[in-house]
């Protein structure tokens, strides 16, 4: 296909995959988008404009080199546009479904800017990896020579996941240790089906134990195992925990029955669809059947609670955010999908208390935004005598994620961190203050998006190959 058939941006508007109904996605925890035709897909990304700066791929954290995957896509060479996709992406299929596009490389698409309308490069990178999987593309990683080193990595979430996949395809031995019954983190546990189906993920997992990965899991270190061992069994260590101390919520009654938090609720959600026995699911505490729910937050773990509470069938959803519409943190796909299901936002207001012992109501106070506040932010002002209660039986904290104590929690102090509890890395190799241990994600950034952690995973691993050549570099000198 020559160049000027691409560039189809004028005479073919966007088309996103076909949504299922609102009605109909509501009632349960699919995926709510389906899948491109190939020749949809072949027409989609012949839009791409092939532009001489790439914005789309500059403003991509893994700076994936979209123009090239879109044109090869276009002229239905899709095995070649999934070896570029991958070559700098260690799970496309997971980010064309769960990043937030509207933000990063379809936010600045060249033709959006002219108003033309986005090329859609996320259900295309799905696209391509989807079929992948199904032509048998997808190999487990197989490396040219097996080494003697092994790195011990805490966390298995995305990555800690993309750093042993990077290290695997250089022969180092991989040991993976997660809290967690099953590998993944937030990818298996905090982010609902009707975003990413657990397939998806599990199938990703399953390819690592192939390429001779060790996973260790119901592993909580500084209780099962110590930092300490884990140091002295590996030649070096990668700390990709994550984020999951809750922001809590301030007020009167602030402790009552029925106020959870998002991260138990979901993970209670997550388990029933894996099939799990979950108690605290099936006596009600986190499960929103028949009850007013209120969802406190807004950010994208607030969007998944409220789209979660509308599937399990609650009387009614509303979400509470303290700022206006246009200065909220989540992606504005996920708002508009959640109002198509039916959830209520109501903007501008944030809780003062609670009432009940198990809780019957929120007081909402409402607010107006004043003057910008450091961060450029306008800060919102609360509005005196505006109170009001709003009926609620169960209230779902989604306020954000905090670190926890691990220099406490671990036995180390010696282990460095910021004054935000965040775990200090030097941002170039993501070395800690311990020799040979290294740290990603968001412990590292606080609460951040899945592709930071995976970019982060792969430069650590890049990192880690080069710290376990010194030695050797040593002995030769």
């Amino acid at each position: 296909m020559a160049k000027e058939q691409m560039l189809q941006f004028v005479d073919v508007q966007k088309e996103m995959p076909q949504k299922r109904p609102p009605d109909l996605r509501a009632k349960d925890f699919h995926e709510i988008y389906a899948e491109y035709a190939d020749e949809k897909a072949k027409v989609q990304a012949s839009r791409c404009s092939q532009c001489g700066v790439p914005y789309c791929q500059s403003h991509c954290p893994l700076h994936n080199n979209i123009p090239d995957w879109l044109r090869l896509t276009a002229e239905g060479r899709l095995q070649e546009a999934y070896e570029i996709s991958q070559a700098t992406n260690t799970f496309p299929e997971i980010c064309g479904r769960i990043c937030p596009q509207d933000r990063l490389c379809e936010g600045n698409c060249v033709i959006e800017q002219s108003g033309h309308g986005t090329v859609t490069i996320g259900a295309v990178e799905k696209y391509i990896t989807d079929t992948a999987w199904e032509k048998g593309w997808v190999k487990p990683a197989v490396p040219s020579r097996e080494r003697g080193e092994s790195v011990g990595i805490i966390g298995a979430g995305p990555g800690g996941l993309a750093a042993a996949d990077a290290l695997r395809r250089k022969g180092v031995q991989v040991t993976v240790y997660d809290r967690y019954d099953r590998a993944g983190g937030l990818l298996t546990y905090g982010i609902p089906g009707f975003k990413l189906e657990k397939d998806v993920v599990m199938r990703r997992i399953e390819q690592l134990e192939q390429s001779g990965v060790e996973f260790v899991l119901n592993c909580t270190v500084g209780e099962d195992i110590s930092f300490d061992a884990i140091r002295g069994k590996h030649d070096a260590v990668l700390i990709a925990t994550g984020v999951y101390k809750t922001r809590d919520l301030q007020g009167p009654g602030s402790g009552a029955e029925g106020i959870v938090r998002a991260i138990d609720y979901l993970t209670a959600s997550n388990r029933v669809s894996f099939g799990d026995e979950v108690p605290e699911y099936d006596s009600g505490e986190l499960c929103a059947t028949g009850k007013r729910v209120v969802v406190v937050g807004g950010g994208d773990t607030a969007m998944d609670c409220v789209r979660t509470a509308i599937r399990q069938g609650a009387t009614s959803v509303k979400c509470l955010y303290r700022r206006d519409k246009a200065n909220m943190p989540g992606s504005q796909r996920e708002v508009q999908n959640a109002e198509e299901e039916g959830v209520e936002f109501v903007w501008l207001s944030a809780p003062k208390g609670f009432t009940g012992d198990r809780v019957d109501s929120v007081l909402v106070q409402k607010m107006r935004l004043g003057v910008p506040d450091a961060s450029g932010r306008q800060s919102p002002e609360v509005i005196e005598g505006a109170d009001y209660a709003e009926p609620a039986d169960l209230v779902i904290k989604a306020l954000g994620f905090e670190p926890e104590d691990l220099p406490t929690l671990w036995g180390e102090p010696a282990l460095e961190v910021t004054r935000w509890g965040t775990v200090k890395s030097d941002f170039r190799s993501h070395e800690t203050s311990l020799p040979g241990v290294f740290a990603v994600g968001d412990i590292v950034r606080g609460a951040s998006l899945v592709v930071w952690a995976i970019r982060d995973g792969r430069e650590a691993a890049d990192s880690i190959l080069a710290y376990l050549a010194q030695p050797a570099q040593v002995a030769a000198e």
